[in-house]
């Protein structure tokens, strides 16, 4: 994963104009696009797209002190206007072109991101590995904007719009693993960008040959593998530290990878008030291939 990395690096600074391939750099290191974006997200701290335009704009800024009008400048960083370019320009310096070329600045820089191994897992994970048969997830549905850190406002809310009678009903028709109240989510952004829309689900895991009343939203799962990660402690910081962990420490030692599907976390045991809990995080996986 490390090399598969440090190569879409590469293959970015060599084709800073041009339309990013990344499924080809992916299959090239029997990897899938999908996996690699994520794993980007998780240890560069921002999304693939979002690194590739800061890149793109500081090395556009020293273009800029020259002569060259910026119509040229613009069409060799792949943006068809100046007015596309000095939007992207202005989001990243915080200042237009006109204002750079006069004045020399202000610029803010992207250095080239460079990937290393590190010898850490001084902590073992406590993780096991589920053939699953195809299941369903099924409950309340809502789509909420994706947050990395702390407590997610929507989510919270979206929780409390429930009766309480209804997480008793839910409970109930808990049927298959993952087991009891379940926290789904789904159509993640692959870049896994901070305040990108996805679609949450309370509810809990049912059988495909079981049921569902007419109410509830469905989320079809198919047959798969998928890593079960287990957290114990402080509620919800415990959790996401696993669940960083699993990119900084468990993919790149282990060979697995992620693949779509939705992400789950079951709530196995919980203080009163809900300040500490033991979790399972659920991530759907597939094995590397083989050199």
């Amino acid at each position: 994963m490390i090399s598969a990395l440090t190569r879409v690096v590469e293959h970015i600074e060599a084709h800073l104009g041009d339309e990013l391939d990344i499924a080809t750099v992916a299959h090239a290191h029997g990897t899938t696009e999908y996996h690699l974006r994520r794993m980007f997200s998780s240890l560069a701290g921002m999304p693939l797209s979002e690194y590739v335009r800061r890149r793109r704009m500081t090395v556009a800024a020293s273009d800029l002190v020259g002569s060259e009008d910026l119509l040229t400048i613009a069409v060799r960083y792949g943006y068809g206007s100046t007015e596309a370019f000095a939007r992207a320009f202005q989001a990243v310096h915080g200042a237009p072109p006109s204002a750079v070329r006069r004045d020399g600045g202000p610029l803010r820089t992207q250095p080239q991101l460079r990937f290393r191994l590190t010898v850490e897992g001084s902590s073992p994970m406590d993780t096991r590995i589920v053939d699953h048969p195809a299941f369903r997830l099924i409950g309340h549905a809502a789509r909420v904007p994706l947050i990395h850190r702390g407590a997610n406002p929507a989510i919270q809310a979206h929780i409390a719009s429930l009766p309480p009678a209804e997480h008793a009903r839910l409970k109930g028709l808990s049927d298959t693993e993952p087991a009891g109240l379940l926290q789904v989510s789904d159509g993640v952004d692959p870049d896994y960008a901070e305040g990108t829309e996805l679609t949450y689900l309370h509810g809990v895991a049912r059988a495909a040959e079981s049921s569902v009343p007419p109410d509830l939203d469905v989320i079809e799962v198919p047959a798969g593998t998928w890593a079960v990660f287990r957290s114990s402690g402080a509620y919800p910081d415990a959790l996401q530290t696993v669940w960083a962990a699993t990119a900084t420490d468990w993919f790149p030692a282990n060979p697995w990878r992620l693949r779509p599907g939705p992400s789950i976390v079951s709530i196995l045991e919980r203080g009163e008030d809900f300040s500490t809990a033991t979790c399972e995080l659920w991530l759907p996986v597939e094995r590397e291939p083989q050199p």
